[in-house]
């Protein structure tokens, strides 16, 4: 494959996901982590590789860091921040690590508080609560079947 090739299909994946609800700068960002061969990309390499402005980067790279698919490293004798697409991102998206679980979660406790019990809308946000409970609740064997499955053999 060459390398126009390869960074058409990154371009083909970040469509899918930004279809699926990904923000457009985080879908294509998040490809660029999952595409190139280097180990670790600052700002400025992923707006290079997007032919983007650096700016535009930082808040897809928020977003990512914020729900555990990359994670910044330390760069000694660098000025710019290091990320890299990390090792258990996608087992980290669905583990309490993933911030934006909690602020959901958060989110649902401050909803049920400031409403009146037998409201609609509390029971709405009991549920929603309820859900994101269980979730994390079932995440950890969930989590541990999977690093069993692919555990080095």
């Amino acid at each position: 494959m060459s390398d126009q090739e390869r960074w058409q299909a990154a371009e083909r994946l970040a469509l899918v996901l930004t279809e699926g609800g990904l923000q457009r700068m985080s879908a294509r960002a998040l490809a660029v982590f999952l595409f190139t061969d280097a180990e670790t990309a600052t700002m400025g390499d992923i707006a290079d590789r997007l032919g983007v402005s650096a700016g535009s980067v930082s808040g897809a790279v928020k977003a990512l860091l914020s729900v555990g698919l990359i994670e910044r490293l330390p760069a000694p004798g660098s000025r710019r921040e290091h990320y890299r697409l990390r090792d258990d991102a996608w087992a980290t998206l669905f583990s309490t690590q993933n911030t934006v679980v909690n602020v959901m979660l958060q989110a649902a406790e401050t909803g049920i508080a400031a409403t009146a019990s037998g409201d609609l809308a509390h029971a709405r946000l009991t549920r929603m609560r309820d859900f994101y409970e269980f979730l994390l609740g079932e995440l950890p064997g969930l989590l541990r079947r999977w690093e069993e499955k692919h555990a080095p053999r």
